[in-house]
């Protein structure tokens, strides 16, 4: 890989700011457009343009494929573990008013449960979106 020094300096100054735009729009997901689907790809999305600038080796011994797959399974758990959890709690299945700490104040369940629900999606749908980019760029091809 060439060194181009402007473009390496440029992905390590925006990848950290790529993430917290990803952060961003996870946590204010439930008040404005955006969630754990958006925040997801966002955050993929930092992680391929280090792949493209440093190659994906580097990227891969950063974030390894099996960290990577087991996030894609840990989202699915976290999703379905809140659903359990208000269950348990004595309500409907990912009844969020379960989660709230104080019984007066029910809508704060709903927040606590919109945001524990929108990191199991951003989880599985980083996994996912990573473990799909891993898959088309360690391709080889083939001499004709």
């Amino acid at each position: 890989m060439r060194e181009e020094v402007i473009v390496r300096v440029g992905a390590k100054v925006l990848a950290p700011f790529i993430i917290t735009f990803a952060l961003y729009v996870h946590f204010h997901g439930d008040y404005s457009p955006g969630g754990g689907f958006q925040a997801g790809v966002i955050l993929a999305a930092a992680f391929a343009l280090l792949a493209l600038v440093y190659g994906l080796d580097e990227v891969q011994r950063v974030l390894p494929p099996w960290f990577v797959q087991t996030c894609a399974a840990m989202g699915v758990v976290i999703y379905a573990g809140v659903g359990v959890a208000t269950m348990l709690l004595g309500h409907n299945y990912l009844g969020y008013n379960a989660l709230a700490p104080d019984p007066t104040h029910a809508e704060h369940g709903q927040h606590y449960g919109i945001l524990l629900v929108e990191l199991g999606v951003l989880v599985t749908v980083f996994g996912v979106m990573v473990s799909v980019f891993y898959l088309f760029a360690g391709r080889v091809r083939k001499a004709q």
